[in-house]
Protein backbone atom coordinates (compact mmCIF):
# COMPACT_ATOMS: atom_id res chain seq x y z
CA UNK A 1 0.00 0.00 0.00
CA UNK A 2 1.45 3.38 -1.00
CA UNK A 3 2.23 5.90 1.64
CA UNK A 4 0.16 9.21 2.00
CA UNK A 5 2.13 12.05 0.95
CA UNK A 6 2.83 14.22 3.34
CA UNK A 7 1.10 17.93 2.96
CA UNK A 8 2.46 20.90 4.05
CA UNK A 9 0.77 24.29 4.73
CA UNK A 10 0.60 27.21 2.13
CA UNK A 11 3.22 29.19 4.24
CA UNK A 12 5.54 25.89 4.66
CA UNK A 13 5.91 26.06 1.26
CA UNK A 14 6.43 29.08 0.22
CA UNK A 15 9.12 29.79 3.09
CA UNK A 16 10.92 26.98 1.70
CA UNK A 17 10.73 28.31 -1.89
CA UNK A 18 12.27 31.59 -0.67
CA UNK A 19 14.87 29.37 1.47
CA UNK A 20 16.14 28.03 -1.85
CA UNK A 21 15.72 31.26 -3.98
CA UNK A 22 18.06 32.94 -0.99
CA UNK A 23 20.53 30.24 -1.11
CA UNK A 24 20.76 30.38 -4.56
CA UNK A 25 21.49 34.05 -5.54
CA UNK A 26 23.27 34.67 -2.24
CA UNK A 27 26.82 35.39 -4.33
CA UNK A 28 25.13 38.18 -6.33
CA UNK A 29 24.00 39.77 -3.27
CA UNK A 30 26.93 38.93 -0.71
CA UNK A 31 30.11 41.18 0.25
CA UNK A 32 32.46 40.82 -2.92
CA UNK A 33 35.65 38.30 -2.35
CA UNK A 34 38.63 40.44 -2.23
CA UNK A 35 41.13 40.46 -4.89
CA UNK A 36 44.63 39.69 -5.07
CA UNK A 37 46.36 42.58 -6.36
CA UNK A 38 49.23 40.38 -8.08
CA UNK A 39 46.96 38.02 -9.49
CA UNK A 40 44.92 40.69 -10.67
CA UNK A 41 48.07 42.57 -12.12
CA UNK A 42 48.75 38.87 -13.90
CA UNK A 43 45.83 38.64 -15.66
CA UNK A 44 45.57 42.14 -16.96
CA UNK A 45 48.73 41.96 -18.39
CA UNK A 46 48.11 38.42 -20.22
CA UNK A 47 44.77 40.28 -21.56
CA UNK A 48 46.43 43.07 -22.71
CA UNK A 49 49.24 41.19 -24.29
CA UNK A 50 46.57 38.69 -26.23
CA UNK A 51 44.18 40.99 -27.11
CA UNK A 52 46.18 44.10 -27.90
CA UNK A 53 49.78 43.03 -29.29
CA UNK A 54 49.30 44.46 -32.93
CA UNK A 55 48.60 47.93 -31.79
CA UNK A 56 50.47 47.85 -28.25
CA UNK A 57 53.64 49.83 -29.77
CA UNK A 58 52.27 51.71 -32.92
CA UNK A 59 53.49 55.46 -32.76
CA UNK A 60 51.02 57.90 -31.15
CA UNK A 61 50.60 61.55 -32.29
CA UNK A 62 51.94 63.96 -29.93
CA UNK A 63 51.26 67.55 -30.12
CA UNK A 64 52.98 70.77 -29.36
CA UNK A 65 56.64 69.31 -29.18
CA UNK A 66 59.02 68.62 -32.20
CA UNK A 67 56.54 69.79 -35.00
CA UNK A 68 57.39 69.58 -38.44
CA UNK A 69 55.99 71.74 -41.35
CA UNK A 70 52.58 70.06 -42.13
CA UNK A 71 51.56 67.73 -45.04
CA UNK A 72 49.06 69.39 -48.01
CA UNK A 73 45.40 68.56 -46.70
CA UNK A 74 45.86 68.97 -43.40
CA UNK A 75 43.82 71.93 -41.52
CA UNK A 76 44.92 71.97 -38.27
CA UNK A 77 48.71 72.66 -38.56
CA UNK A 78 51.66 70.80 -37.40
CA UNK A 79 51.64 67.19 -36.72
CA UNK A 80 54.46 64.75 -35.75
CA UNK A 81 54.81 60.95 -34.03
CA UNK A 82 56.38 60.13 -31.08
CA UNK A 83 58.04 56.76 -30.52
CA UNK A 84 56.55 54.38 -27.82
CA UNK A 85 59.83 54.47 -25.40
CA UNK A 86 59.22 58.72 -25.52
CA UNK A 87 57.55 59.23 -21.66
CA UNK A 88 56.25 62.42 -22.93
CA UNK A 89 53.78 62.15 -25.74
CA UNK A 90 50.07 61.78 -25.14
CA UNK A 91 48.07 59.04 -25.86
CA UNK A 92 45.47 60.87 -28.30
CA UNK A 93 44.97 57.54 -30.63
CA UNK A 94 41.05 57.05 -29.69
CA UNK A 95 40.34 60.53 -28.62
CA UNK A 96 37.34 61.95 -30.17
CA UNK A 97 38.94 65.39 -31.23
CA UNK A 98 42.23 64.08 -32.38
CA UNK A 99 44.21 66.85 -33.81
CA UNK A 100 42.22 70.02 -31.68
CA UNK A 101 43.64 72.10 -29.11
CA UNK A 102 43.18 71.91 -25.66
CA UNK A 103 40.89 68.76 -25.84
CA UNK A 104 43.86 66.22 -25.89
CA UNK A 105 44.40 63.83 -23.01
CA UNK A 106 46.28 65.63 -20.11
CA UNK A 107 49.66 63.87 -18.31
CA UNK A 108 47.90 65.20 -15.14
CA UNK A 109 44.86 63.69 -15.72
CA UNK A 110 45.28 61.23 -18.21
CA UNK A 111 41.13 60.97 -18.49
CA UNK A 112 39.21 61.73 -21.28
CA UNK A 113 38.04 65.46 -21.17
CA UNK A 114 35.45 66.98 -22.60
CA UNK A 115 36.07 70.28 -24.55
CA UNK A 116 36.29 73.44 -23.29
CA UNK A 117 35.62 76.40 -24.25
CA UNK A 118 38.85 77.67 -25.54
CA UNK A 119 39.13 74.58 -27.82
CA UNK A 120 35.85 74.93 -29.05
CA UNK A 121 36.70 78.35 -30.00
CA UNK A 122 39.76 77.49 -31.28
CA UNK A 123 38.79 74.64 -33.30
CA UNK A 124 35.69 77.12 -34.83
CA UNK A 125 38.57 79.66 -36.16
CA UNK A 126 40.29 76.53 -37.20
CA UNK A 127 37.38 75.52 -39.65
CA UNK A 128 36.44 79.00 -40.49
CA UNK A 129 38.67 80.71 -44.05
CA UNK A 130 40.98 83.28 -43.46
CA UNK A 131 38.54 85.71 -44.71
CA UNK A 132 35.97 84.96 -42.03
CA UNK A 133 38.67 84.87 -38.94
CA UNK A 134 38.46 88.82 -38.91
CA UNK A 135 34.70 88.90 -37.45
CA UNK A 136 36.07 85.70 -35.17
CA UNK A 137 35.55 88.13 -31.76
CA UNK A 138 31.60 88.34 -32.73
CA UNK A 139 30.93 84.89 -34.29
CA UNK A 140 32.24 81.33 -33.50
CA UNK A 141 31.13 78.07 -34.62
CA UNK A 142 28.63 76.35 -31.85
CA UNK A 143 29.17 73.26 -29.34
CA UNK A 144 26.94 71.42 -31.95
CA UNK A 145 28.56 72.01 -34.68
CA UNK A 146 31.81 71.16 -33.21
CA UNK A 147 30.84 67.73 -32.45
CA UNK A 148 29.38 67.06 -36.06
CA UNK A 149 32.56 68.84 -38.11
CA UNK A 150 35.26 67.76 -35.72
CA UNK A 151 38.01 65.26 -37.52
CA UNK A 152 36.24 66.58 -40.59
CA UNK A 153 39.69 68.16 -41.42
CA UNK A 154 41.43 64.41 -41.62
CA UNK A 155 38.35 63.63 -44.02
CA UNK A 156 38.02 66.49 -46.58
CA UNK A 157 39.69 69.61 -47.99
CA UNK A 158 39.05 73.13 -47.00
CA UNK A 159 38.19 74.08 -50.08
CA UNK A 160 35.41 71.65 -50.74
CA UNK A 161 33.32 73.46 -47.16
CA UNK A 162 31.89 77.06 -47.89
CA UNK A 163 31.24 78.74 -43.87
CA UNK A 164 28.01 80.59 -43.72
CA UNK A 165 28.36 82.95 -40.84
CA UNK A 166 24.50 84.03 -39.94
CA UNK A 167 23.65 86.66 -37.01
CA UNK A 168 20.15 87.84 -36.36
CA UNK A 169 18.24 88.73 -33.25
CA UNK A 170 21.50 89.06 -30.68
CA UNK A 171 21.88 85.03 -31.25
CA UNK A 172 25.55 83.86 -32.67
CA UNK A 173 25.12 81.22 -34.90
CA UNK A 174 27.70 79.90 -37.59
CA UNK A 175 26.84 76.43 -40.27
CA UNK A 176 28.83 74.44 -42.55
CA UNK A 177 27.29 73.95 -45.41
CA UNK A 178 28.58 71.57 -48.15
CA UNK A 179 27.48 70.88 -51.91
CA UNK A 180 24.68 69.00 -52.56
CA UNK A 181 25.88 65.62 -54.55
CA UNK A 182 25.41 65.35 -57.88
CA UNK A 183 24.60 61.97 -59.53
CA UNK A 184 26.92 61.45 -62.28
CA UNK A 185 24.85 60.41 -65.04
CA UNK A 186 25.70 56.63 -66.72
CA UNK A 187 26.94 55.74 -69.95
CA UNK A 188 24.38 53.71 -72.45
CA UNK A 189 25.39 49.96 -72.73
CA UNK A 190 23.42 47.49 -74.76
CA UNK A 191 21.82 44.86 -73.09
CA UNK A 192 23.26 41.30 -73.24
CA UNK A 193 21.38 38.39 -74.58
CA UNK A 194 21.61 34.58 -74.26
CA UNK A 195 23.38 33.42 -78.20
CA UNK A 196 24.57 29.68 -77.07
CA UNK A 197 24.36 27.07 -74.91
CA UNK A 198 27.47 24.57 -75.12
CA UNK A 199 26.90 21.19 -73.61
CA UNK A 200 29.88 18.89 -73.11
CA UNK A 201 30.58 18.58 -69.85
CA UNK A 202 29.83 15.90 -67.00
CA UNK A 203 30.23 17.96 -64.21
CA UNK A 204 30.63 22.00 -62.56
CA UNK A 205 32.31 23.92 -64.85
CA UNK A 206 35.02 26.02 -62.75
CA UNK A 207 36.91 27.55 -65.21
CA UNK A 208 37.60 29.85 -68.46
CA UNK A 209 40.03 31.22 -70.96
CA UNK A 210 40.47 32.64 -74.49
CA UNK A 211 43.63 32.11 -76.52
CA UNK A 212 45.68 35.10 -77.70
CA UNK A 213 44.21 34.31 -81.25
CA UNK A 214 40.69 34.42 -80.45
CA UNK A 215 40.08 30.80 -82.52
CA UNK A 216 39.31 28.94 -79.42
CA UNK A 217 38.39 28.80 -75.55
CA UNK A 218 38.99 26.51 -73.10
CA UNK A 219 37.53 25.21 -69.89
CA UNK A 220 37.87 23.38 -66.49
CA UNK A 221 35.69 21.14 -65.28
CA UNK A 222 34.76 18.91 -61.60
CA UNK A 223 34.52 15.87 -64.48
CA UNK A 224 38.35 16.61 -63.75
CA UNK A 225 39.09 17.43 -67.74
CA UNK A 226 39.85 20.41 -69.55
CA UNK A 227 38.38 20.94 -72.51
CA UNK A 228 39.21 23.09 -75.58
CA UNK A 229 35.86 24.21 -77.95
CA UNK A 230 35.56 26.30 -80.95
CA UNK A 231 34.61 29.90 -79.93
CA UNK A 232 32.83 30.63 -83.60
CA UNK A 233 30.83 26.97 -83.89
CA UNK A 234 30.60 26.08 -80.12
CA UNK A 235 32.25 22.75 -81.03
CA UNK A 236 34.15 20.32 -78.96
CA UNK A 237 37.85 20.23 -80.61
CA UNK A 238 39.91 18.72 -77.58
CA UNK A 239 39.94 16.77 -74.21
CA UNK A 240 43.07 17.20 -72.27
CA UNK A 241 42.85 14.42 -68.95
CA UNK A 242 45.48 14.50 -66.71
CA UNK A 243 43.85 15.79 -63.26
CA UNK A 244 42.30 13.61 -60.88
CA UNK A 245 40.46 16.13 -59.01
CA UNK A 246 38.49 19.03 -60.03
CA UNK A 247 40.37 21.86 -62.59
CA UNK A 248 40.13 25.28 -60.88
CA UNK A 249 41.83 27.08 -62.98
CA UNK A 250 42.96 27.08 -66.52
CA UNK A 251 45.12 30.08 -68.26
CA UNK A 252 46.78 30.12 -72.26
CA UNK A 253 50.25 31.81 -72.53
CA UNK A 254 50.48 34.52 -74.90
CA UNK A 255 54.33 34.37 -75.44
CA UNK A 256 54.18 31.03 -75.78
CA UNK A 257 52.01 27.06 -76.94
CA UNK A 258 51.34 26.87 -73.20
CA UNK A 259 48.20 26.28 -71.51
CA UNK A 260 48.52 25.95 -67.64
CA UNK A 261 46.13 23.82 -65.09
CA UNK A 262 45.61 23.84 -61.43
CA UNK A 263 43.15 21.85 -59.25
CA UNK A 264 41.70 20.48 -56.02
CA UNK A 265 44.62 18.11 -56.69
CA UNK A 266 47.49 20.33 -55.56
CA UNK A 267 48.75 20.50 -58.95
CA UNK A 268 49.50 22.46 -61.35
CA UNK A 269 50.48 21.81 -64.43
CA UNK A 270 52.15 23.06 -68.00
CA UNK A 271 50.95 21.54 -71.14
CA UNK A 272 52.63 21.98 -74.65
CA UNK A 273 49.44 22.50 -76.95
CA UNK A 274 51.84 21.72 -79.82
CA UNK A 275 51.81 17.95 -78.21
CA UNK A 276 48.66 18.08 -76.31
CA UNK A 277 50.67 16.64 -73.47
CA UNK A 278 52.10 17.81 -69.52
CA UNK A 279 55.66 19.12 -69.93
CA UNK A 280 56.22 19.99 -66.38
CA UNK A 281 54.33 20.11 -62.96
CA UNK A 282 54.62 22.80 -59.82
CA UNK A 283 55.26 20.70 -56.93
CA UNK A 284 54.85 22.86 -53.55
CA UNK A 285 51.57 23.95 -52.83
CA UNK A 286 50.06 22.21 -49.94
CA UNK A 287 46.21 22.05 -50.05
CA UNK A 288 43.55 22.64 -53.28
CA UNK A 289 45.21 24.77 -55.67
CA UNK A 290 42.22 27.52 -56.74
CA UNK A 291 43.78 29.71 -58.97
CA UNK A 292 46.52 31.00 -61.29
CA UNK A 293 47.47 33.68 -64.08
CA UNK A 294 50.24 34.78 -66.04
CA UNK A 295 52.75 37.55 -66.05
CA UNK A 296 52.04 39.64 -68.78
CA UNK A 297 55.59 40.27 -69.67
CA UNK A 298 57.90 37.92 -67.62
CA UNK A 299 57.57 34.56 -68.26
CA UNK A 300 56.21 33.65 -64.57
CA UNK A 301 53.12 32.13 -62.69
CA UNK A 302 51.47 32.79 -60.16
CA UNK A 303 48.95 30.32 -57.86
CA UNK A 304 47.03 30.62 -54.86
CA UNK A 305 45.83 27.64 -52.88
CA UNK A 306 43.55 26.98 -49.81
CA UNK A 307 46.54 26.65 -47.72
CA UNK A 308 46.93 30.23 -47.14
CA UNK A 309 49.79 31.21 -49.51
CA UNK A 310 50.11 32.17 -53.23
CA UNK A 311 53.36 31.00 -55.07
CA UNK A 312 55.47 32.20 -57.70
CA UNK A 313 56.97 29.77 -60.29
CA UNK A 314 60.07 30.10 -62.97
CA UNK A 315 57.56 29.20 -66.13
CA UNK A 316 61.11 27.36 -67.88
CA UNK A 317 63.00 26.13 -64.21
CA UNK A 318 59.61 24.73 -62.18
CA UNK A 319 61.31 26.92 -59.80
CA UNK A 320 59.14 28.36 -56.57
CA UNK A 321 60.91 31.95 -56.97
CA UNK A 322 58.65 33.04 -53.67
CA UNK A 323 55.90 31.82 -51.28
CA UNK A 324 53.95 34.45 -50.96
CA UNK A 325 52.50 34.34 -47.12
CA UNK A 326 50.31 36.44 -44.86
CA UNK A 327 46.87 35.31 -45.56
CA UNK A 328 45.39 33.78 -42.96
CA UNK A 329 42.45 31.60 -44.85
CA UNK A 330 42.09 30.32 -48.80
CA UNK A 331 43.55 32.35 -51.12
CA UNK A 332 40.71 32.47 -53.20
CA UNK A 333 42.04 34.40 -56.82
CA UNK A 334 45.36 35.95 -57.81
CA UNK A 335 45.83 38.26 -61.18
CA UNK A 336 48.82 39.67 -62.05
CA UNK A 337 49.85 42.82 -64.21
CA UNK A 338 53.24 44.85 -65.93
CA UNK A 339 53.09 48.08 -63.21
CA UNK A 340 53.18 47.95 -60.07
CA UNK A 341 51.77 46.20 -57.69
CA UNK A 342 52.30 43.09 -60.05
CA UNK A 343 50.61 40.77 -57.87
CA UNK A 344 47.40 41.19 -56.06
CA UNK A 345 45.39 38.28 -54.05
CA UNK A 346 42.10 38.05 -52.58
CA UNK A 347 40.95 35.98 -49.54
CA UNK A 348 38.82 34.22 -47.53
CA UNK A 349 40.14 35.87 -44.79
CA UNK A 350 38.28 39.05 -46.09
CA UNK A 351 41.10 40.91 -47.17
CA UNK A 352 43.39 41.86 -50.60
CA UNK A 353 46.95 41.99 -50.17
CA UNK A 354 49.18 43.57 -52.99
CA UNK A 355 52.70 42.48 -53.26
CA UNK A 356 56.10 43.29 -53.81
CA UNK A 357 57.23 41.14 -56.54
CA UNK A 358 60.61 41.01 -56.21
CA UNK A 359 60.85 41.20 -52.66
CA UNK A 360 58.02 38.63 -52.26
CA UNK A 361 56.39 40.76 -49.15
CA UNK A 362 52.89 42.40 -48.68
CA UNK A 363 52.87 46.25 -49.86
CA UNK A 364 49.25 47.06 -48.74
CA UNK A 365 46.98 44.82 -47.16
CA UNK A 366 42.51 46.50 -47.76
CA UNK A 367 40.56 45.11 -45.07
CA UNK A 368 37.58 47.24 -46.19
CA UNK A 369 35.64 43.76 -47.32
CA UNK A 370 33.70 42.15 -44.24
CA UNK A 371 33.00 38.77 -46.47
CA UNK A 372 35.52 36.24 -48.14
CA UNK A 373 36.91 37.99 -51.04
CA UNK A 374 36.34 35.39 -54.26
CA UNK A 375 37.54 37.21 -56.79
CA UNK A 376 39.25 40.07 -58.69
CA UNK A 377 39.42 41.78 -61.75
CA UNK A 378 41.34 44.36 -63.45
CA UNK A 379 40.28 47.18 -65.94
CA UNK A 380 41.53 46.66 -69.18
CA UNK A 381 42.62 50.30 -69.89
CA UNK A 382 42.40 52.58 -66.69
CA UNK A 383 44.59 51.87 -63.61
CA UNK A 384 41.96 50.50 -61.55
CA UNK A 385 40.33 47.11 -60.22
CA UNK A 386 37.40 45.67 -58.77
CA UNK A 387 36.74 42.88 -56.13
CA UNK A 388 33.88 40.44 -55.66
CA UNK A 389 32.38 39.53 -52.61
CA UNK A 390 29.23 38.84 -50.62
CA UNK A 391 28.86 41.93 -48.86
CA UNK A 392 29.62 44.14 -52.06
CA UNK A 393 32.02 44.76 -54.94
CA UNK A 394 34.45 47.03 -54.09
CA UNK A 395 36.56 49.49 -56.82
CA UNK A 396 40.13 50.26 -55.72
CA UNK A 397 42.71 52.78 -57.58
CA UNK A 398 46.43 51.64 -58.11
CA UNK A 399 48.60 51.71 -56.95
CA UNK A 400 48.15 52.20 -53.33
CA UNK A 401 44.64 50.40 -53.00
CA UNK A 402 42.71 53.85 -52.47
CA UNK A 403 39.38 53.08 -52.07
CA UNK A 404 36.47 54.18 -55.40
CA UNK A 405 33.31 53.07 -54.95
CA UNK A 406 30.85 50.27 -53.61
CA UNK A 407 28.95 48.73 -56.08
CA UNK A 408 25.65 46.91 -54.01
CA UNK A 409 23.30 45.17 -54.98
CA UNK A 410 23.95 41.84 -56.16
CA UNK A 411 22.74 40.40 -52.96
CA UNK A 412 24.91 36.77 -52.86
CA UNK A 413 27.97 35.17 -53.02
CA UNK A 414 30.24 36.42 -55.93
CA UNK A 415 32.03 34.41 -57.78
CA UNK A 416 33.46 35.91 -60.96
CA UNK A 417 33.83 39.49 -62.25
CA UNK A 418 34.50 40.57 -65.59
CA UNK A 419 35.33 43.72 -67.52
CA UNK A 420 35.86 45.41 -71.04
CA UNK A 421 36.93 48.40 -72.77
CA UNK A 422 33.38 49.65 -72.59
CA UNK A 423 33.44 49.86 -69.15
CA UNK A 424 30.61 47.08 -68.97
CA UNK A 425 31.57 45.21 -65.39
CA UNK A 426 29.86 41.86 -64.82
CA UNK A 427 29.21 39.70 -61.85
CA UNK A 428 28.39 36.31 -61.58
CA UNK A 429 27.11 34.49 -58.00
CA UNK A 430 26.38 31.13 -56.44
CA UNK A 431 22.64 31.49 -57.40
CA UNK A 432 23.00 32.17 -60.93
CA UNK A 433 22.45 35.62 -61.16
CA UNK A 434 24.29 38.23 -63.81
CA UNK A 435 24.12 42.00 -63.01
CA UNK A 436 25.99 43.97 -65.51
CA UNK A 437 27.18 47.29 -64.43
CA UNK A 438 28.58 50.21 -65.55
CA UNK A 439 32.17 50.85 -64.56
CA UNK A 440 31.90 54.84 -64.00
CA UNK A 441 29.29 55.16 -62.05
CA UNK A 442 28.12 51.93 -60.91
CA UNK A 443 24.64 51.98 -62.38
CA UNK A 444 23.00 48.06 -62.51
CA UNK A 445 21.85 48.46 -66.14
CA UNK A 446 20.91 44.78 -66.63
CA UNK A 447 19.93 41.58 -64.87
CA UNK A 448 20.14 38.06 -66.08
CA UNK A 449 19.09 34.59 -64.69
CA UNK A 450 19.10 32.33 -67.47
CA UNK A 451 17.19 29.03 -66.80
CA UNK A 452 19.31 26.05 -66.27
CA UNK A 453 19.96 23.48 -68.54
CA UNK A 454 16.95 20.66 -69.17
CA UNK A 455 17.33 17.57 -66.54
CA UNK A 456 19.31 19.70 -63.91
CA UNK A 457 17.38 20.98 -60.56
CA UNK A 458 17.02 24.28 -60.47
CA UNK A 459 19.44 24.80 -57.11
CA UNK A 460 22.23 23.84 -60.14
CA UNK A 461 22.23 27.67 -61.38
CA UNK A 462 25.36 28.91 -60.18
CA UNK A 463 27.84 30.99 -61.95
CA UNK A 464 31.30 30.05 -61.45
CA UNK A 465 33.34 32.08 -63.77
CA UNK A 466 32.51 34.85 -66.69
CA UNK A 467 35.28 35.68 -69.37
CA UNK A 468 35.05 38.58 -72.32
CA UNK A 469 36.56 37.13 -75.85
CA UNK A 470 39.21 39.27 -77.26
CA UNK A 471 36.82 40.96 -79.22
CA UNK A 472 34.66 41.84 -76.24
CA UNK A 473 31.98 41.38 -77.93
CA UNK A 474 30.84 38.19 -76.71
CA UNK A 475 30.75 37.08 -72.97
CA UNK A 476 31.11 33.49 -71.75
CA UNK A 477 30.06 31.92 -68.88
CA UNK A 478 30.60 28.59 -66.89
CA UNK A 479 27.87 28.00 -64.92
CA UNK A 480 26.91 24.88 -62.12
CA UNK A 481 24.17 23.33 -64.84
CA UNK A 482 27.60 21.66 -66.61
CA UNK A 483 27.41 24.01 -69.25
CA UNK A 484 28.95 27.10 -71.08
CA UNK A 485 26.67 29.90 -71.74
CA UNK A 486 27.47 32.40 -74.78
CA UNK A 487 26.18 35.91 -74.71
CA UNK A 488 26.13 38.80 -77.15
CA UNK A 489 24.95 42.41 -77.07
CA UNK A 490 21.55 43.04 -78.58
CA UNK A 491 22.45 44.91 -81.86
CA UNK A 492 18.44 45.60 -82.43
CA UNK A 493 18.61 47.79 -79.07
CA UNK A 494 18.67 51.37 -78.77
CA UNK A 495 18.76 53.62 -76.09
CA UNK A 496 15.59 55.49 -74.87
CA UNK A 497 16.36 59.00 -75.66
CA UNK A 498 17.28 57.53 -79.25
CA UNK A 499 13.80 56.19 -79.27
CA UNK A 500 12.60 59.49 -78.15
CA UNK A 501 13.97 61.33 -81.25
CA UNK A 502 13.06 58.98 -83.86
CA UNK A 503 9.33 59.14 -82.56
CA UNK A 504 9.72 62.82 -82.24
CA UNK A 505 11.13 63.00 -85.78
CA UNK A 506 8.37 60.65 -86.71
CA UNK A 507 5.77 62.75 -85.86
CA UNK A 508 6.93 66.04 -87.12
CA UNK A 509 7.28 64.48 -90.75
CA UNK A 510 3.83 62.96 -90.63
CA UNK A 511 2.46 66.30 -89.57
CA UNK A 512 4.10 68.06 -92.08
CA UNK A 513 2.59 65.63 -94.81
Amino acid sequence: MAEDVQKHSVHTLVFRSLKRTHDMFVSDQAKPISQDDESHKLKMAVKLKSDYVAVLHMPVLKEGKDRVPHLPGSMHGHQSYAQPDDPEYLITGTHAYPSAPGVALTADTAMHRNPSEGGIHSMALALLPSQARLDASRTAASVGDIHRHAGAAERSHLHSTAVSILEGGGTRNSALIRKAPTMPKPQWHPPWKLSRVISGHLGWVRSIAVEPGNQWFVTGSADRTIKIWDLSSGKLKLSLTGHISTVRGVAVSTRSPYLFSCGEDKQVKCWDLEYNKVIRHYHGHLSAVYDLDLHPTIDVLMTCSRDATARVWDIRTKANVHTLTGHTNTVATVRCQEAEPQVITGSHDSTIRMWDLIAGKTRTTLTNHKKSVRTLVLHPKLYTFASGSADNIKQWKFPDGNFIQNLSGHNAIINTLAVNSDGVLVSGADNGTIHMWDWRTGYNFQRIHAAVQPGSLDSESGIFACLFDKTESRLITAEADKTIKVYKEDDTAVSFMIKFKLSLQFSVTSLIF
